[in-house]
């Protein structure tokens, strides 16, 4: 059976992670700044997706300590979250070179 195409989100969180355990504040800042701005995740909007993948074994909790009277989660990607990451970003550049390929065939990029 064929895997699902990641949404953009998911793809972004989950290359956050692969640098490291982050809590949410950090996944957050690290996504914008790896996206070059482009993709800017709400709280709510990271929190549920970060349930969604902790219940798909994607990733797990790293720690958790409490700051400012405030309990900071951090989170970390599993080796299937780590190996889905590996598999969509294969899938992404596969794509890309294809796409890349047909705008010049001699090598250049389309004009």
């Amino acid at each position: 059976m064929a895997v699902r195409a990641m949404q953009e989100a998911t793809f972004m969180i989950l290359t956050a992670l692969a640098n490291g355990s982050q809590h949410g504040y950090g996944i957050i800042a690290d996504v914008q700044e790896i996206s070059g701005g482009q993709v800017r995740l709400r709280p709510g909007t990271l929190y549920t997706a970060l349930d969604r993948l902790r219940a798909d074994e994607l990733i797990g909790v790293d720690r958790e300590e409490v700051v400012d009277g405030r309990l900071r989660r951090y989170y970390r990607l599993t080796p299937a979250g780590t190996k889905r990451l590996a598999a969509e970003a294969a899938r992404l550049q596969a794509h890309a070179t294809v796409a890349l390929t047909r705008l010049d065939p001699a090598g250049g990029m389309a004009t």
